[in-house]
């Protein structure tokens, strides 16, 4: 296994509803250079997961927090972290799942789709992290966790 500690990509993340795919873009482009670059597997699952986690926390800091967004992608050995800062502290809850519910479901997904995921305030806002498995799960196992 290469060593990983240094890779990562940084993006502030700040205007219109456009920040969201450019966020999407910027993560298989970073996903697309590790494999490249430093030849760790990145499964095709992981590519997707990673889209639509970076997508549900990208588009929960742009809708409840004003100012700029950071996000944060960075390699820990077979994981992707992905790191999203905002500027408002109140730190997110998943609601109890609710079939009727439109909308606002983004947080159960990430949840049930990451392998770890961590919330935590900061001097200003707060820093959601989700972690993602680079290659498929050699048992076969569907990866993730439930929201609790």
């Amino acid at each position: 296994m290469p060593d990983t500690s240094q890779i990562q990509d940084t993006v502030a993340l700040d205007g219109d509803g456009h920040v969201i795919a450019e966020a999407r873009h910027r993560a298989v482009d970073f996903l697309t250079r590790v494999q490249a670059e430093h030849d760790l597997p990145v499964s095709a699952r992981a590519m997707d997961l990673t889209q639509l986690v970076v997508s549900e926390l990208v588009t929960n800091a742009r809708k409840y927090a004003p100012g700029p967004v950071l996000m944060e992608l960075r390699i820990i050995g077979a994981v992707v972290e992905v790191v999203v800062w905002d500027s408002d502290p109140v730190l997110p809850v998943a609601r109890a799942a609710d079939a009727g519910r439109v909308g606002q479901h983004g947080l159960e997904i990430v949840m049930a789709v990451a392998q770890g995921f961590e919330a935590q305030r900061e001097p200003v806002g707060k820093r959601i992290t989700a972690r993602i498995a680079l290659p498929d799960d050699p048992g076969g196992d569907i990866t993730g966790r439930r929201p609790q």
